[in-house]
């Protein structure tokens, strides 16, 4: 049986936010099956939950954001992507801040975390979400499509007129039977362009951003020393954020995912039209491993 994951242990980390500037401390801790990923402010009094999915997300600015009323967690895309990437199913995330820290602008140091946790398999099988046709959405000219496939893979293609990104391609593909979270996806971080910060800031963005946790350009050339850590990292970047933004459906997803130019919201316009549109998706489980999809089972072996 293809098992739901969780944690085996307690992890704590401490870092900044990237949009607040904050401080934040950071634990992660097993949760049992069927609980989900689910994300705890410890700051306010009583401590009070926000569950992953689809409909929670609220404010998409720049990041994706969970909401319930006044309570907020921002910036989970990154550490989501890293749920994914390593299988989890069930966790609960801690914070004594509304934003999750932004390490080094990648899912790198999240990847660290889990797997100094470690990873314990659980009873329960782990539930897919399979797609059965085909969703799509659109705004102006960007665009996000999910197609039935047995497995998990990516297309993403970004459109961004600079020399830099130019230099590295606009494309990325992603299949999970033969690639690695790991080791091609997780290391690539964000990125955004000096001459947008002052505008950014002005709106309370980007307050906690820095050459250390994201690659920052000019009009014409990368600024970080080390420059960049792979040669496609801009486009790579943006599928993580598209594989961070997909896991907040609550479970993996069995399916094709296919964007020109998406971003947050796109993504999560996406997941809201496929459960939202009858007939077009259906839980999944594995009973005999030899009957799941190559992908996922190569995939976290590797994890």
């Amino acid at each position: 049986m293809l098992r739901q994951r969780t944690l085996a242990e307690t992890v704590t980390a401490r870092g900044i936010g990237l949009h607040s500037g904050v401080p934040v401390a950071l634990t992660l801790r097993p949760a049992p099956a069927d609980h989900g990923i689910v994300f705890r402010r410890i700051d306010v009094d009583p401590p009070r939950e926000i569950r992953s999915r689809a409909g929670a997300v609220g404010d998409t600015r720049m990041a994706s954001t969970l909401s319930d009323g006044e309570l907020k967690v921002a910036t989970v895309e990154h550490l989501m992507s890293a749920f994914s990437g390593m299988g989890i199913d069930n966790a609960v995330v801690e914070v004594d801040a509304a934003e999750i820290p932004i390490m080094d602008g990648s899912a790198a140091t999240f990847v660290y975390l889990l797997r100094s946790a470690g990873v314990e398999e659980q009873s329960a099988p782990k539930r897919f979400i399979e797609v059965l046709q085909t969703v799509e959405v659109r705004e102006g000219e960007k665009w996000a499509r999910l197609d039935p496939f047995f497995g998990f893979r990516l297309e993403f293609t970004i459109d961004f007129s600079h020399p830099a990104v130019d230099a590295t391609g606009q494309q990325v593909q992603i299949d999970f039977a033969d690639a690695s979270f790991v080791d091609d996806i997780a290391r690539a971080r964000t990125f955004g362009f000096m001459g947008d910060v002052d505008a950014l800031r002005s709106k309370g963005l980007a307050l906690g951003g820095s050459l250390s946790n994201a690659i920052v350009m000019d009009e014409v050339r990368i600024m970080n020393p080390e420059g960049l850590r792979r040669p496609n990292e801009f486009a790579m970047h943006k599928a993580l954020d598209a594989i961070g933004d997909l896991y907040l459906l609550g479970n993996p997803l069995m399916a094709s995912y296919c964007a020109f130019k998406s971003g947050h919201a796109l993504n999560n316009l996406l997941l809201r039209q496929l459960m939202q549109t009858p007939g077009s998706w259906r839980e999944t489980t594995f009973e005999d491993l030899q009957h799941a999809p190559i992908a996922w089972a190569r995939q976290w072996s590797w994890a």
